[in-house]
């Protein structure tokens, strides 16, 4: 095994955190209550001084709006916080007409497994392909493997099947 003295001295660090240590917690509520008496900090990105004037932030949105009204659209009831986790992650994999395309063919792109199976390298369009009896989408449901059904796809195209 590779020495690493950077993992003992985490290790070291989360049990010295997680230790009934009186002092530490002291600590711990007094960074606590420092930082609650600071205004609120929207994440933002430093602006850089033009000719040495006052530095400012660019608002980050965590979400692109136009994903987050497509999954509004769909799902009114999710809290605001889901749908915007949801559609980070969406948008740094697809753009909002793939998200639709999976949640029409079954699988809601709020539901981390589609991601999981477009790595996989299954489509929306793959999902409601026959496998035997069943569609892609039910072996997935009842828990096949998503390479698994990729790799029986593939040799469906080979043998001329599909």
């Amino acid at each position: 095994m590779v020495e690493d003295s950077g993992v003992d001295e985490l290790l070291k660090q989360w049990a010295a955190e997680r230790s009934d240590d009186a002092e530490l917690q002291e600590v711990n509520r007094i960074k606590n209550v420092w930082l609650a008496e600071g205004p609120p900090v929207a994440p933002g990105i430093p602006v850089q001084r033009a000719r040495g004037g006052a530095r400012g932030l660019v608002k980050v949105e965590s979400a692109d709006p136009a994903y987050l009204a497509a999954m509004r659209l769909r799902a009114p009831e999710v809290p605001v916080e889901l749908l915007a986790a949801a559609a980070s992650w969406w948008q740094l994999v697809g753009d909002v007409t793939e998200a639709a395309q999976w949640w029409d063919a079954g699988i809601s792109p709020l539901d981390q497994r589609a991601l999981d199976y477009r790595a996989a390298g299954l489509t929306p369009a793959d999902l409601g392909r026959r496998l035997g009896p069943m569609t892609v989408l039910q072996h997935l449901r009842r828990g096949s493997a998503a390479a698994w059904c990729v790799a029986r796809l593939q040799r469906q195209r080979r043998d001329g099947v599909a």
